[in-house]
């Protein structure tokens, strides 16, 4: 398979806007496709050169703008001297030459200025708007060089920019050892949400999850175990709400095998597309479980040929992939499909080295009030035991409480299990890979060289220039920043959360959203205070906050805002988006209204006794005056009064009188039309979140 690189992970190597990338592709004829999509390393290569070549263009634009205005300059300087010999040759030959010296000189001096001028826009020291690239040809170099090097990665083989999990977080490969032990297979449910992945699980496991779920929404991930004649099967289940692709993806990454749960009422959805494409990327056996076959309207059938599509090709198709009708909520078709997980597994032959040092994955980790930093790692190799010391990113701790998926507490855990370590000195990312290590001062040490690490990456990307900041300079893109601070009960949310706003952030030019810090637990006084420096909202899901950051955000006017269900925040961030777009006005006719009887008056001028016949007129209006269908008047209405007093609007079908400095000629009977710049609502629409 060849490798891939996600559109919105090359928009951040080239330091550019996802929906700037999104457009340079859909110029290439890839428009169906979103910051999520992956292309393969050709296609980035050849968005990256389209890059380079449009940088270039406005280079040389610019270079153009450039030259011309050298040009006029020299051409005005060449005029000025011209005219000034031009009146010196008019002179009378008896004048004095003091006043030709004079104008020698001023000519000279103009010349001068105009050499000056042109040097000064030739390298100029400070942006100017008629050479816009010119104002940063850093930028443009450190973008040159930016793309080049992204064209040397995406050209090693052996080092591909997106690698979802490390290699020691996989399976193992190669030659089985004598001492391997056999291990139940991990099987990640994926599908479209709604499509009853959790009740599928609650099924199986005879567990009752769905109804713990805010709006019926799985939005986290859970691991899981089995027994059937004495074989485990290990499930990890993960939300099928278009926000969590990363959780979704991460799901795919660990399982052996696949359960795409498709519903027979509903056929194949945007997940469902998005689980098949994680399967296949992360080359994982896929068995389709046609779910809700007892619904009105449910039609095996048609999902069958649907996926055909996709390239899954149900056997009785004539094709090798395994598709189980089931109904989760009538519990039938269930043995069948687990028979059909054992027979892939035992296909697989499925082994861990239970000798080796301990090696397991991070599936998620959250933050618990009472015990502190919580994972669920999956056990690849090896044994983890209370006590050990473990390394886990840039975090670490010795063990105190090891829990198996039903919350009992263990001594030990072997590969293949998953099971829930307490003890880290902070929450680790999912996706991590954590190991056992020799002792603590190992474990600080190491953690610690891997924060500065990554520090130092942190520090180099922010002192790089961007395609946007370039813009930024250049006064080709205005944009307003609004800045969040996201905490949530789990990393996986926190991710989910980001992805789903970058995601809004790309669909909206005008708004910049920019995340200002993400973390786990209960918002604290800390993020109040991030949150004051940086002028964030902060975005809570499932979390508390601390009683100290409420009365700190009352005092600091610092909005936080909590929720439980992940598209209830993207809709109020979509419509706070909406609402610091700048507004949009346009001309449109407001009324008209007719003159009945004119007055002249001494001290004041003509009047207008007039009736407004429909609409309204209104002060400062635009307003045109027709007599016998032809216009007299084009202007401002600058006096509009009501009886004795000035008005500021007048509603038809009222009298009022009617003025203007500009024009005095009125006549009963003409007519007039009021115009004003009025506001157009924001017709903004965003991508379904749902």
């Amino acid at each position: 398979m060849a490798k891939q690189v996600r559109i919105f992970q090359l928009a951040k190597k080239l330091g550019l806007r996802t929906e700037a990338l999104l457009k340079v592709l859909a110029e290439m004829g890839l428009e169906d496709v979103s910051a999520t999509s992956s292309i393969d390393i050709e296609t980035a290569k050849a968005a990256a050169e389209l890059l380079a070549e449009q940088a270039k263009e406005a280079r040389k634009r610019a270079e153009e703008a450039a030259a011309a205005e050298v040009a006029r300059l020299e051409a005005e300087a060449k005029a000025a001297q011209e005219a000034q010999e031009a009146a010196a040759e008019a002179q009378p030959a008896a004048a004095e030459e003091a006043p030709a010296e004079e104008a020698a000189e001023g000519a000279a001096e103009t010349e001068e200025g105009a050499e000056a001028a042109a040097g000064e826009a030739e390298e100029p020291e400070a942006p100017a708007r008629w050479a816009p690239a010119w104002a940063a040809p850093e930028s443009l170099r450190t973008l040159e060089e930016q793309l080049a090097e992204l064209e040397q990665e995406l050209e090693e083989d052996d080092e591909p920019i997106f690698v979802p999990l490390p290699e020691e977080a996989r399976r193992p490969k190669g030659e089985r050892p004598d001492n391997a032990t056999d291990v139940p297979p991990v099987v990640s449910v994926l599908g479209h949400v709604d499509h009853g992945k959790t009740t599928l699980l609650d099924a199986l496991r005879e567990t009752d999850v769905v109804d713990g779920e805010h709006g019926g929404i799985t939005q986290h991930i859970g691991a899981s175990e089995i027994e059937l004649d004495d074989q485990k099967i290990v499930f990890v289940d993960t939300p099928g709400h278009a926000a969590f692709t990363q959780m979704r993806a991460r799901g795919g990454q660990v399982a052996d095998i696949v359960i795409l749960v498709v519903a027979a009422d509903d056929g194949v959805m945007p997940q469902t597309i998005e689980a098949i494409g994680h399967a296949k990327a992360a080359d994982v056996p896929i068995i389709v479980a046609i779910n809700k076959i007892d619904m009105p309207g449910a039609d095996p059938s048609r999902v069958k040929q649907a996926l055909l599509e996709y390239e899954l090709v149900a056997e009785d198709f004539g094709g090798d992939t395994i598709m189980v009708p089931v109904s989760a909520l009538k519990k039938e078709g269930l043995d069948n499909l687990l028979e059909m997980i054992l027979l892939v597994a035992e296909v697989q032959e499925l082994w861990a080295d239970p000798d080796v040092s301990f090696t397991g994955v991070v599936v998620e980790a959250g933050m618990d009030d009472s015990r502190g930093p919580l994972s669920t790692v999956l056990v690849r190799n090896g044994e983890v035991k209370v006590g050990d010391v473990v390394l886990c990113g840039t975090t670490w701790g010795r063990i105190r409480r090891l829990n198996d998926w039903r919350g009992k507490s263990v001594k030990s855990m072997g590969p293949g299990h998953p099971v829930e370590v307490i003890g880290l000195s902070e929450v680790p990312q999912s996706g991590q890979v954590m190991t056992a290590v020799e002792g603590v001062k190992e474990a600080r040490a190491t953690a610690g060289d891997r924060g500065d690490a990554l520090r130092d990456v942190a520090m180099e990307g922010n002192a790089r220039a961007s395609l946007k900041d370039l813009y930024r300079e250049l006064g080709e893109l205005t944009v307003k920043d609004l800045n969040l601070s996201l905490k949530a009960d789990v990393w996986g949310s926190v991710q989910a959360l980001e992805d789903a706003l970058m995601d809004l952030n790309d669909q909206l030019d005008e708004i910049d959203i920019n995340i200002i810090s993400m973390g786990v637990g209960e918002v604290n006084e800390s993020d109040v205070m991030l949150a004051v420096a940086s002028e964030a909202i902060i975005l809570g899901f499932h979390v508390g906050i601390a009683d100290a950051a409420v009365r700190m955000a009352e005092t600091e006017h610092v909005e936080i805002r909590t929720y439980e269900i992940i598209y209830e925040a993207l809709e109020d961030i979509q419509a706070a988006m909406v609402g610091m777009l700048d507004p949009i006005f346009e001309e449109r006719v407001i009324g008209h209204g007719r003159a009945l009887r004119i007055f002249r008056i001494s001290r004041i001028g003509v009047i207008a006794g007039s009736v407004i016949t429909d609409g309204h007129a209104q002060r400062n209006a635009k307003m045109t005056v027709t007599r016998a269908g032809e216009t007299v008047f084009e202007g401002t209405l600058q006096s509009l009064r009501r009886f004795e007093n000035e008005a500021r609007t007048v509603e038809a079908p009222n009298e009022c009188g009617i003025a203007t400095n500009d024009f005095r000629g009125w006549e009963e009977g003409d007519e007039m039309e009021f115009r004003a710049d009025v506001e157009i609502p924001r017709n903004t629409t965003f991508k379904n979140t749902r």
